[in-house]
């Protein structure tokens, strides 16, 4: 029986949705919504969806895990991953100040640098977890270094290659599960290839890749685009492992009104100087076309991004004033913007530090709902196998083609616990 593919009365968010992937995949409608039903065929015919829906439920809601936190920053990982049950078992950041907020708040200091890690030393783990370093692949990070002569990407010896000692650290311990996030434009830097040569590697130690580009306005006032990749090993899971991306929650959406603080100190005012140059900045760009300038955020709306640079002079997000310039946001509300609570989480370094922290952090929020789509594939497979623990997969294929050393694991079990 023959028909034709008709989709009516379909809802404005789903209707841009599908616009802008089928735009982003260059392929139809019709064949894009094809594939996603028969995706969605695929995890409804299995046996969580059907008889132990209710039991994967319990199981995902109060099962404990362990991970792991490199390129900790201040630990918005650690945060969301710790309120969903999981355990660090250890932590990694090179920054001396975000390892400074992370004594503060979780204790511990983290390891100094991944590159002196010896992979064989990391206690076992469910999940890892990692914001490697975004700077050689963020636009600005290469606009930067393009125009001081600098290598970017996987050509930064500092920064860029860490992702193979990351990829080092997978191949010994083989976590059943990754969870990786960088800026957007990781996708899309060097015409693809930096993207093609991670997928590749992550795809050669047999693990299952999803990715996805998630604004994480949706948990928090601000738009932020980050890439956040979820790996699951091919060897445990299968090659269909049921897993997907977080939707936004529904219900009230967030304002800038709610983070920002009733009598801010004057001293995050600008001064009549910095504003006009800023003023005279953007009247330049807009009259060559640009769309670049200060940011005035709609206090009943949602703001730019908040980046690490904005410690400088503020200007992507400028709240206004009735006495005069508009202001910056001061750091407590930097750390109410992206999702941290200043009151429980307190703010023990300077402005300036505080402001590079805020803007280089993950959204605890879209984490924690990440982190809860994961639990669900582990009580998955929980489910499917009945033997209440993890299977610790081991790679087939000894070879590689990023150095990534020469190291395997046994096929064992252990607790999830």
């Amino acid at each position: 029986m023959k028909f034709r593919l008709t989709i009516k009365n379909l809802p404005v968010d789903l209707r841009n949705w599908l616009d802008r992937e089928c735009r982003k995949k260059k392929i139809g409608i019709d064949e894009f919504v094809i594939a996603v039903l028969r995706r969605a065929r695929q995890a409804l015919e299995m046996p969580l969806f059907a008889d132990n829906l209710k039991r994967q439920d319990q199981i995902a809601g109060g099962m404990p895990f362990k991970f792991i936190d490199l390129f900790a920053g201040i630990g918005g990982f650690r945060i969301a991953l710790e309120e969903l049950g999981g355990r660090c078992v250890l932590s990694c950041e090179k920054d001396v100040f975000a390892r400074q907020t992370y004594k503060a708040w979780f204790g511990e200091l983290p390891h100094r640098d991944i590159r002196e890690i010896d992979p064989g030393s990391i206690p076992d783990h469910d999940l890892l977890v990692a914001g490697f370093p975004c700077q050689p692949f963020s636009i600005a990070g290469v606009s930067k270094r393009t125009s001081l002569g600098q290598p970017h990407g996987f050509n930064d010896r500092v920064l860029g290659n860490l992702f193979f000692y990351l990829a080092d650290i997978i191949r010994v311990k083989r976590p059943p599960v990754l969870l990786l996030e960088n800026v957007r434009n990781l996708k899309f830097h060097d015409n693809g290839h930096t993207w093609q040569t991670i997928r590749d590697t992550i795809e050669a130690l047999e693990y299952v890749v999803f990715a996805r580009v998630i604004d994480a306005c949706g948990w928090v006032p601000q738009h932020r685009e980050r890439i956040y990749i979820v790996c699951f090993d091919r060897n445990v899971f299968g090659s269909a492992p049921p897993f997907v991306f977080p939707s936004p929650p529904e219900g009230r959406c967030h304002k800038v009104s709610d983070i920002l603080e009733p009598n801010p100190d004057p001293k995050y005012m600008l001064s009549e100087q910095l504003w006009n140059t800023l003023q005279r900045h953007a009247q330049s760009h807009k009259s060559k076309g640009h769309g670049f300038g200060y940011g005035i955020a709609d206090p009943e709306g949602i703001s730019r991004t908040l980046s690490a640079r904005y410690y400088k002079d503020g200007s992507e997000i400028l709240i206004r004033s009735d006495t005069g310039p508009p202001r910056k946001l001061t750091p407590a509300e930097c750390s109410r913007l992206m999702g941290f609570d200043p009151a429980k989480f307190r703010i023990v370094v300077s402005d300036t530090q505080a402001y590079r922290q805020f803007g280089n952090a993950v959204v605890p929020g879209l984490i924690k709902a990440i982190g809860r789509q994961i639990q669900n594939v582990l009580a998955w497979y929980l489910i499917q196998n009945g033997n209440g623990c993890l299977v610790k997969g081991r790679l087939r294929n000894e070879s590689r083609g990023h150095e990534l050393g020469k190291a395997g694991t046994e096929l064992k079990s252990r607790s999830c616990s």
